[in-house]
C-alpha cells in the first residue's frame, strides 16, 4: 500500500499484478510530501518493534485497513486505486516467483499442477505457505459488506495504459513505469500450464474475482 497525503492517492498493492513497478514509479512523489518523513519514522519504529505497534500500513494491506485506520474525511478524499490480473495467469506467476525466491514454501511440489492442487484442493485444510496469491483479489477492494471502496481498478493486461490513466486522475504527469521483477523462466501463455482439472480449481476458488472482474480462462482475442 502506498499513501500520499500531498497528492491525495492511495495505491492498494495486490501481489503479482505489476504493483512493484507502480510503487517504484510513484515512490519518488512521496519524498516531497511533508507527511513523508513522519510516516517514514513511524514505519521504522514499527519495523524495530517487529510490527507490534500497528503504525504502518503493510505492503499488501487491503483497502479496508486504510478505511478503518484513516479519518473518514481523509479516506473519502483520497483517489484509491489498484491493479488486478487474470486469476489463471496470476497463479502461474506466483508459482514461478516462489520457486525462484522461496522454494522451501512449495511444499515439496516442483510441478505447477501438483503445487496448485496442494494449495487449492477444496477437500483438504488450507496449506500454510508464503503464497498470498491464494487470497481473492476482490477482497482487497471491498468493505465488510462487499461494497467496492476503490475509485479505479487497472488491469495488468494493459498496465501502462491504465497506470497513465491513474496518474491523470491523481493530477500528475505519468512517470516512466519501470519493469520490475519480470519473469524469464515461464511460458508467455499461461494456458499451457493447465489441464481441465486445474483450470477448474482456479475457477472455483476465485469465482468472486472471475465474476466481478470479468476474467475468463480463454479470453477473447
Amino acid at each position: 500500500m502506498l499513501l500520499s497525503i500531498k497528492h491525495q492517492f492511495l495505491f492498494i498493492h495486490i501481489a503479482k499484478t505489476g504493483g512493484t513497478s507502480v510503487r517504484a514509479a510513484l515512490a519518488p512523489r512521496r519524498w516531497a510530501d511533508p507527511w513523508y518523513w513522519p510516516m517514514f519514522l513511524c514505519s521504522r519504529f514499527s519495523h524495530l518493534s517487529g510490527h507490534r505497534i500497528a503504525t504502518k500500513l503493510p505492503r499488501h494491506a487491503k483497502a479496508i485497513a486504510a478505511q478503518e485506520l484513516l479519518p473518514r474525511e481523509r479516506f473519502v478524499a483520497l483517489f484509491k486505486f489498484a491493479f488486478v490480473r487474470n486469476p489463471w495467469d496470476l497463479q502461474v506467476s506466483s508459482f514461478h516467483h516462489i520457486r525462484r525466491e522461496r522454494p522451501q514454501y512449495l511444499g515439496g511440489h516442483q510441478d505447477f499442477a501438483a503445487f496448485l492442487r496442494w494449495k487449492l484442493d477444496p477437500e483438504r485444510p488450507p496449506q500454510y505457505h508464503l503464497d498470498i496469491s491464494i487470497e481473492r483479489q476482490t477482497d482487497y477492494l471491498i468493505d465488510l459488506r462487499g461494497n467496492l471502496i476503490v475509485d479505479f481498478i487497472g488491469r495488468y493486461e494493459h498496465l501502462e495504459q491504465d497506470f497513465n490513466e491513474a496518474c491523470r486522475r491523481i493530477g500528475i504527469p505519468p512517470p516512466k513505469l519501470p519493469h520490475r521483477r519480470q519473469a524469464t523462466d515461464r511460458a508467455n501463455d499461461y494456458r499451457r500450464y493447465y489441464d481441465d482439472g486445474t483450470a477448474e480449481l482456479v475457477r472455483q476458488h476465485f469465482a468472486a474475482d472471475i465474476e466481478r472482474l470479468g476474467y475468463r480462462f480463454d479470453p477473447s482475442p
